[in-house]
């Protein structure tokens, strides 16, 4: 089996958070393969910016996840372990990546956004993310007053 480590983001701005269609019409947060010299930190502020044209920041470890799948072109079983980070934009502009087979996507208010997201797992690192975003963001409200 081959295994690939991975790295994404769940970017909030404000109270939505963004997400992509892929090419097979699954709701998705952006990720990808962590090349050779990177950190995972650094690959995932790379896929949110190449995939949706996302500018944002890193302001803590979401977790991780693994998926496995058969991978037809390499003609093996792939696993996919992926490091998530809660990501904030300042802005709610994104430029969907057409050209890496994405059809959709953008910030979506949390409860929208839920809806959409094609794999339990994911919903649930959106839950668990959203909850760690608040606290963040309440703390840093806190701390300025």
């Amino acid at each position: 089996m081959l295994i690939r480590n991975c790295a994404g983001g769940l970017v909030f701005n404000g109270e939505s958070v963004f997400i992509l269609k892929n090419d097979k019409g699954e709701w998705v947060f952006p990720k990808g393969k962590i090349l050779e010299d990177e950190l995972s930190s650094e690959a995932a502020i790379r896929k949110v910016s190449d995939e949706g044209g996302v500018n944002a920041e890193i302001v803590s470890v979401a977790g991780d996840t693994a998926y496995e799948f058969y991978s037809i072109t390499r003609e093996q079983p792939v696993c996919n372990k992926i490091t998530w980070f809660v990501m904030e934009s300042d802005s709610p502009n994104y430029i969907i990546n057409t050209d890496e087979g994405f059809r959709d996507g953008g910030f979506f208010c949390i409860e929208d956004a839920m809806k959409l997201i094609t794999y339990s797992q994911d919903r649930s690192l959106l839950t668990l993310s959203n909850e760690k975003y608040i606290e963040i963001k309440n703390e840093v409200l806190e701390y300025t007053k």
